[in-house]
């Protein structure tokens, strides 16, 4: 109850800062898994067939949606103790099984294409910048019939050397020429993609329809809170 309580007063300190620290932003970059897409279902059952191969059973997926957002190969080393090789053959194992099946176990954020939509319209440039290897976040953004509305789609690669959020977010300012980063802003659920927004000097906008709470995103130092999909337009427009 304590906590439910404190996580209140925190989430009404940020809801009210919407209406004081609000700018006026050109470049929206959005997280995917947890942002645009409730990929859970799909990640969790991937990591759950490559734990298998190595003999790690895990029958309640619930104890795996910590995998869900932040780069994969570190949480494979964090969670299970993974040296550099073995969470290489991790990747590969998720990627037998998510390629198949697991990136079309997803589903899109009610009220998402609409935001977009609504982004699109105001001029604003609307950029992806995901932990996801960059083939696969064009497909599930495809598969959505959403990728009409970025004008850029960032992510890692396959050989992992791009996959820490703070890289990508810099390969996307990158390839989209921003050079006033005063005028971009970053969307995700998780604190890697606060703490990688801060790495770049962005502010950012924590979601808490994701995979992530009010206390996590206030830790990392989050610039605003959307409790829903609809509450971005209030922050970004």
């Amino acid at each position: 109850m304590q906590y439910q309580w404190i996580d209140g007063i925190m989430l009404f300190i940020k809801l009210m800062e919407v209406f004081i620290l609000k700018k006026n932003f050109e470049y929206i970059l959005f997280d995917l898994d947890g942002t645009l897409t409730d990929s859970g279902e799909g990640i969790t059952k991937a990591v759950q067939y490559a734990l298998k191969y190595f003999g790690i059973e895990v029958s309640n997926l619930d104890d795996l949606r910590k995998f869900v957002g932040p780069p994969l190969k570190e949480s494979y080393k964090n969670f299970y103790g993974f040296d550099d090789e073995k969470a290489d053959l991790g990747l590969v194992k998720f990627r037998e099984y998510y390629i198949e099946k697991g990136i079309y176990e997803n589903k899109m954020y009610s009220g998402i294409s609409e935001v977009l939509e609504k982004l699109q319209k105001s001029n604003k440039k609307i950029i992806v910048a995901t932990s996801k290897p960059e083939e696969h976040a064009k497909i599930v953004l495809n598969h959505f019939k959403i990728d009409k509305y970025f004008d850029f789609i960032c992510g890692a690669d396959f050989k992992e050397t791009r996959v820490k959020k703070g890289d990508v977010i810099k390969y996307a300012l990158e390839e989209a020429k921003i050079t006033d980063l005063s005028k971009a802003i970053m969307v995700g659920d998780r604190e890697h993609d606060i703490i990688g927004a801060k790495e770049n000097n962005l502010k950012s906008v924590g979601v808490l329809y994701g995979y992530g709470d009010v206390v996590e995103l206030t830790q990392a130092r989050v610039d605003y809170i959307a409790k829903e999909p609809k509450d971005l337009l209030e922050i970004l427009l």
